[in-house]
């Protein structure tokens, strides 16, 4: 079979004939995605020399907005083969991935670093900024900044060197990633004693015995996952499981074969020198600049003002929950592994609301049927569950959205832990809401991928509190996504400043503890009970338990980050020293000696979060004050529901993150709101 054969019979490459143009996962095989790209690069090659050898004088329309157009089926390949190798993670496409992801590295470096592209695109920059306005003045301004943040204005001396780093950065953060999921799932705990389970809850347990059966092993396992790793944490009266479990999982790709210290090392190395190369200080110069915050310095006071409310309040509660520990027998000095053993047991007994007497309100279908029907009372959204359309897993859900008769978005749910999918919870796209050029409104394949508790053959998925909270966290993304409506698909979804990003995730966080929204569906899976509104009051007080802890935390994490992309550091640098240093004055706890918590921090060095982890605090920020208006005017309020909608969901990265702010909230955001809520002020 000729090339040209293949490329015919590659669904990768061909026009989806299916609902709404998803992707034919059904069709299509590891062996595709090599030839796609290949394929796909040279058209967007093709598509871009167009552009840059366009007769006439260069204009918004025939530069910029082309090239927002270009590379239609590169985008397509790019959006399934990088989203599936985070959450269906084949052997065969981990080891695809280092053959792809410097063939795509290359085509944006050979895109960026085109001097006659670039000056095209300086021409428009110069002649028309001043004449544009909304979308097109700010898309305008992002492309220009793209350019010369990726090489543009280098001598031409310095532009190989710039290619040279750009790749092996790439193809780093994505061995970082893959050695991360490896030692992840490298490590399982088995455990043939019952008696050293005492304190589990029977769901876990069945979980962990269903694992063994699995592995065709006697009694019950446990692994890293995060469900796994919570339930002995939190739960296991036998403090040697806790330990042993906190052993492994505090320093997970720390050490044997899937070691990322020296991958951090030379990750930093890289981003250092790529920054240096473009005239910047360090790394968090060079990604701040274009951010709300807009450089260090304005981190560092978020940081150091959030540190003086939180940190106190942290060891306070620390100090408290030791006391109570006490009182239970335990002697001596708190460890890392038994903070949240006993932790759960205070706020058991302070607020008489255990995790497990919640747990049966929470039934995953009941809980889906609540986030949505949230969304359809607050924006209007209508939910309609498809078997029609292809997934890439047995476990997806899918469903089309609506609002009113108009389609707004294909939503897939991928709820459960398994070995080919990283840890944690996200929102992504398959495809992004974009305006095309027959001024077609092209709507967005959203995707929410979770790692909550599965279901049992006893029992089915019931979600903890956290996992409930995640749930409306990454559904407040796919609202950014599935409302988006703009022209350009640079800017559309969830394409905004990344420091105001995770303000619909953590705005949507705040009805979990609202009544009005719990009594939709928060029904015991058995009885049919309501939850009782008792309950919803006490969760209202639990979520000031450990505040400061939990803010303080959050701090190390960017006080960390911060100090990785603002420091130049030696090759012999100690990745863990270091770590453990820069946590010292945050600590409440003992530092465990062998602790790492880097070697696995995705966000940082494989997930697009470099010198921007201080996004999460700075957009809790941003979400408190804004919530302070729908508890002002009412949690279900339909007319602030819609403002909100209008002003910052249905944007994207149209406008300033500023300017959305001010437009739904009438001001600048304040701290205090923030403070307020969590009780640290």
């Amino acid at each position: 079979m000729t090339t040209q054969d293949q490329n015919l019979s590659n669904p990768l490459l061909q026009v989806w004939g299916t609902p709404y143009a998803t992707p034919p996962f059904d069709l299509i095989r590891p062996e595709h995605y090599v030839p796609a790209f290949t394929a796909a690069l040279e058209m967007a090659r093709e598509e871009v020399g167009r552009i840059k050898n366009n007769p006439e004088a260069a204009t918004f329309g025939n530069t910029i907005a082309a090239l927002d157009r270009a590379g239609e089926t590169l985008s397509r390949a790019t959006g399934l083969f990088f989203n599936l190798i985070e959450c269906d993670a084949t052997p065969e496409m981990q080891e695809m991935a280092n053959t792809i992801q410097p063939m795509v590295t290359q085509y944006y470096n050979e895109l960026y670093l085109d001097d006659t592209l670039f000056e095209r695109v300086r021409q428009v920059y110069e002649h028309e900024l001043d004449t544009l306005s909304g979308e097109e003045r700010m898309l305008l301004k992002l492309t220009y900044d793209a350019f010369e943040s990726n090489g543009a204005t280098l001598p031409a001396d310095k532009k190989p060197l710039f290619q040279e780093l750009s790749i092996r950065l790439s193809n780093l953060t994505l061995q970082f990633g893959q050695n991360a999921l490896a030692a992840t799932n490298d490590w399982q705990l088995h455990v043939t004693d019952a008696t050293r389970l005492q304190g589990i809850p029977e769901g876990d347990l069945e979980i962990a015995a269903q694992k063994a059966r699995d592995k065709k092993l006697k009694g019950y396992l446990f692994d890293l996952s995060h469900p796994s790793r919570r339930a002995v944490l939190t739960y296991a009266d036998d403090r040697t499981l806790r330990k042993e479990m906190y052993d492994h999982s505090c320093c997970i790709a720390h050490g044997g074969p899937y070691d990322n210290s020296d991958n951090i090392r030379q990750i930093l190395s890289c981003r250092q020198e790529i920054a240096h190369l473009l005239g910047y200080e360090n790394y968090a110069q060079y990604v701040l600049h274009n951010r709300m915050a807009q450089n260090a310095e304005e981190v560092y006071k978020l940081l150091d003002e959030l540190k003086r409310y939180s940190l106190p309040a942290a060891r306070r509660e620390v100090s408290a929950l030791t006391e109570y520990a006490h009182t239970l027998g335990f002697e001596g000095e708190l460890q890392p592994w038994d903070f949240s053993y006993y932790s759960e047991k205070q706020k058991d007994a302070l607020f008489q609301l255990s995790a497990e007497t919640l747990k049966p309100y929470f039934k995953l279908e009941n809980v889906i049927d609540g986030v949505f029907s949230l969304a359809t009372h607050l924006y209007g959204l209508r939910f309609v569950e498809t078997s029609n359309i292809a997934v890439y897993h047995k476990d997806v859900k899918v469903y089309e959205v609506y609002r009113g008769d108009r389609f707004m978005a294909v939503l897939y749910l991928d709820f459960h832990p398994r070995a080919t999918k990283r840890s944690g919870a996200w929102m992504t796209t398959f495809r992004e809401q974009w305006v095309n050029a027959e001024g077609h409104d092209v709507r967005p394949l959203v995707s929410l991928v979770m790692n909550f508790t599965p279901s049992t053959a006893k029992r089915p998925s019931l979600l903890n509190f956290d996992e409930v909270t995640t749930f409306l966290h990454e559904f407040g993304h796919a609202l950014n996504g599935m409302l988006s409506d703009v022209h350009y698909a640079s800017l559309s979804c969830t394409n905004s400043q990344h420091d105001f990003v995770e303000l619909p995730s953590q705005l949507n966080e705040n009805w979990a503890v609202e009544m009005e929204f719990l009594k939709t569906f928060a029904r015991h899976y058995q009885s049919g009970d309501l939850i009782p509104e008792a309950y919803v009051k006490q969760l209202k007080k639990m979520r000031q338990y450990m505040a400061g802890y939990a803010s303080a935390r959050q701090l190390c994490f960017g006080y960390l980050d911060m100090n990785w992309h603002t420091t130049d550091f030696g090759n012999d640098m100690d990745v863990r020293a270091e770590e453990q240093r820069v946590f010292a004055p945050l600590s409440t706890l003992p530092a465990h000696p062998d602790a790492c918590m880097c070697t696995s921090f995705n966000h940082i060095f494989s997930g697009g979060y470099a010198a921007g982890y201080y996004g999460y605090k700075w957009a809790e920020m941003l979400e408190a004050d804004a919530f302070s208006l729908f508890k002002e005017k009412g949690v279900m309020n339909q007319e602030v529901a819609l403002h909100y909608l209008k002003t910052i969901l249905s944007k994207g990265g149209s406008k300033p993150a500023m300017g959305m702010f001010t437009d739904f909230r009438g001001r600048a955001p304040k701290l205090d709101a923030l403070l307020e809520r969590d009780g640290l002020k």
